[in-house]
C-alpha cells in the first residue's frame, strides 16, 4: 500500500502514531485480507469441521498434552520442537509460495503482505505470552481441545485468556504500538 498519510507529533513524549494505511487499519481491522463477499451463515460450518479435525489431530499428536509442553520448557524433549520447528517451515514455504506464484484466495481475491514495523512491546508481549504458556501447560490455540479431553481446569485459563484480552482492549489506546 501507498504511504498516503504521515502525522507530525509536536510533543516530545507522546506516543507513536502509525505512518501508514497499512497500520492505521490494522489497528481496528480483524484481518487485513479478509473477504469482501457475503456468505451465508452456514458457509462457516466448513471452518468448524476443520477446527474439530485440528483439534484431535493435536490430541492425536500430543500437542496439548501438558506433559509435552512442560518437557518441552525443560528441554528434555524434542518433540514439541520439531512440531513448531515443523510448523514455521511450512509457513515460511507458504508465504514465498504464495508471493512467487501471485496464488490468490478461494474466491479469486489477492493475498497481500504488508512489511511489520517493530515494536519492544512484541518483546513483553512475547515473554509474557511464554510464561503464560509455561504455567498454564497451554498455548492458546488448542485450550477447546484440552477441555474437550476432559481437562475442564483449562476453563480457568480460558476464562484468564477472555479476561487479559478484555484488559487489553480496555488499556490498549494508553499502551505504545
Amino acid at each position: 500500500m501507498a504511504n498516503t498519510t504521515s502525522f507530525k507529533v509536536t510533543e516530545p513524549a507522546a506516543a507513536t502514531i502509525p505512518e501508514t494505511d497499512f497500520e492505521v487499519r490494522s489497528l481496528d481491522a480483524m484481518c487485513v485480507n479478509e473477504s469482501q463477499k457475503k456468505h451465508p451463515w452456514w458457509h462457516n460450518l466448513k471452518y468448524s469441521l476443520v477446527g474439530i479435525f485440528f483439534g484431535i489431530t493435536f490430541v492425536k499428536a500430543e500437542i496439548i498434552s501438558w506433559y509435552r509442553i512442560q518437557e518441552m520448557f525443560r528441554l528434555e524433549s524434542f518433540h514439541m520442537y520439531g512440531v513448531i520447528g515443523t510448523a514455521v517451515a511450512v509457513g515460511v514455504l507458504s508465504v514465498l509460495l504464495i508471493k512467487k506464484w501471485q496464488i490468490k484466495t478461494i474466491y479469486g481475491e489477492p493475498i497481500t503482505f504488508s512489511p511489520k514495523t517493530f515494536s519492544k512491546g512484541q518483546i513483553f508481549g512475547g515473554l509474557l505470552f511464554g510464561f503464560g504458556w509455561a504455567m498454564t501447560g497451554a498455548c492458546p490455540g488448542p485450550l477447546f481441545a484440552q477441555v474437550g479431553t476432559g481437562a475442564t481446569v483449562i476453563l480457568v485459563t480460558i476464562l484468564s485468556a477472555i479476561a487479559g484480552t478484555w484488559v487489553y482492549g480496555y488499556f490498549r489506546d494508553k499502551l505504545p504500538h
